[in-house]
């Protein structure tokens, strides 16, 4: 059947078909599998995320610490809050499998730390700049 077109015009919705594919999305937008957060967990979350922001805050501000430790508290905690923000927020470790977004996402990662060591190395190995 190489034309869905009905005589009469109607396509496929003559047969109880609206182009949606039924089956998976036939209870509508609110009946995905695999649900979203509680709101227990979305607090957790957003708690953990006030916390891992105030921590560098208050050693920036404060002066606590040296540069060197300051600068790793900084990334630890943004490292930190990336860890919050997949788990209490987006959901990634609630996905049903084949977990394509937690592949991409890895993969974006390693092209990001790719370009990140290439410019470092060549920035640091640069013969013409020096």
């Amino acid at each position: 059947m190489a034309n869905p077109q009905t005589p009469s015009g109607r396509g496929h919705a003559a047969h109880g078909h609206d182009g949606h594919g039924g089956g998976a999305h036939e209870g509508g937008h609110g009946s995905h599998e695999g649900g979203h957060g509680s709101l227990k967990s979305y607090v957790i979350g957003f708690l953990l995320s006030i916390v891992l922001t105030i921590i560098p805050l208050v050693a920036v501000m404060n002066g606590m610490f040296s540069k060197q430790v300051t600068t790793v508290l900084i990334l630890a905690m943004a490292v930190l809050q990336f860890a919050v923000q997949l788990l209490f927020f987006m959901h990634i470790r609630e996905e049903n499998k084949p977990r394509y977004n937690l592949i991409s996402l890895i993969f974006g990662l390693v092209i990001m730390l790719t370009i990140v060591a290439g410019s470092i190395w060549i920035m640091t190995y640069n013969a013409v700049a020096t």
